[in-house]
């Protein structure tokens, strides 16, 4: 009697329960696989938030090398690029004054401050240590898991840097023309740039910053190199700012499309570069 008062009272279930019960033990098993699939994280989406709607690639800096064409041999090294015994660098700091960090900072501010990106140069002579010290300021940039994923290569050789010329007004010909549009060149035309690089062959040296995409150990394997792209420019940041301290005048360039001929002329090898933190060409 209480039963059936009981389906009487829930007829929905009384003629479909059968079902719903089929498609929640569906539903569970389904969840049970992919978690067993997914090595046991939990099927459950978070909700769309500001913060995690669009994830970042960079949050995660161990990709492996198929971006490059080659892939990783997919075996685990457990050892570290660096030494287990790496001995590190003692830190020694005296606090100055309130007033001294005042002085300090409008000085450095002065000098940045003053710092403008030029087209034209003296050909006048610069003293070569100079410019070993500038790159030494630009190596002690931080980086990456301090994998140090950059190489500066320095030309002073006029033969080569008129063949860099021809190289770069070449390909920024082509990209005023076809490559960089009319919105791109409409934004260029104010500041009075074309396709013409007389600087390249009248600065006394051109300084290349090389970015490694992984190097070679001692034991022939490669090493991984974390947030290269944000190391190499961190350290471009600290080697234009040390031209200028040193009383230099500098320009960024970044031609389209010449990296593979300026690399192939400077030696450059793909991809893998060994330690080479400064290397001149004469």
């Amino acid at each position: 009697m209480k039963e059936s008062s009981l389906m009487e009272s829930f007829p929905f279930f009384a003629k479909h329960g059968h079902m719903v019960l089929g498609c929640f033990a569906v539903a569970l098993l389904i969840n049970l696989l992919l978690r067993s699939c997914r090595g046991g994280e939990q099927f459950v989406r978070p909700f769309r938030t500001e913060q995690n709607h669009n994830p970042i690639k960079e949050l995660n800096p161990d990709e492996d090398f198929s971006e490059y064409g080659e892939a990783t041999d997919g075996v685990e090294d457990d050892s570290p690029s660096l030494p287990e015994n790496l001995e590190h660098v003692k830190f020694e700091y005296s606090r100055p004054t309130e007033n001294e960090m005042r002085e300090r900072s409008r000085k450095f501010y002065e000098i940045t401050n003053a710092r403008r990106t030029l087209r034209f140069f003296s050909p006048d002579p610069v003293p070569r240590d100079v410019i070993v010290n500038i790159i030494k300021a630009a190596g002690t940039s931080p980086s990456g898991a301090h994998t140090e994923p950059w190489t500066f290569v320095v030309v002073s050789n006029p033969d080569l840097k008129s063949d860099i010329r021809r190289i770069v007004e070449h390909e920024e010909e082509l990209n005023y023309a076809k490559r960089m549009g009319k919105r791109w060149t409409t934004d260029l035309r104010p500041l009075g740039t074309n396709w013409h690089k007389e600087y390249l062959t009248q600065a006394p040296y051109l300084i290349f910053v090389f970015k490694q995409d992984y190097g070679i150990l001692p034991n022939g394997k490669r090493k991984m190199h974390y947030y290269k792209e944000m190391s190499v420019a961190i350290a471009c940041g600290i080697l234009i700012t040390a031209i200028q301290y040193a009383g230099l005048v500098t320009l960024t360039s970044t031609p389209l499309n010449c990296g593979p001929a300026l690399r192939t002329l400077l030696k450059r090898p793909m991809g893998s570069l060994r330690h080479q933190a400064y290397e001149a060409l004469n």
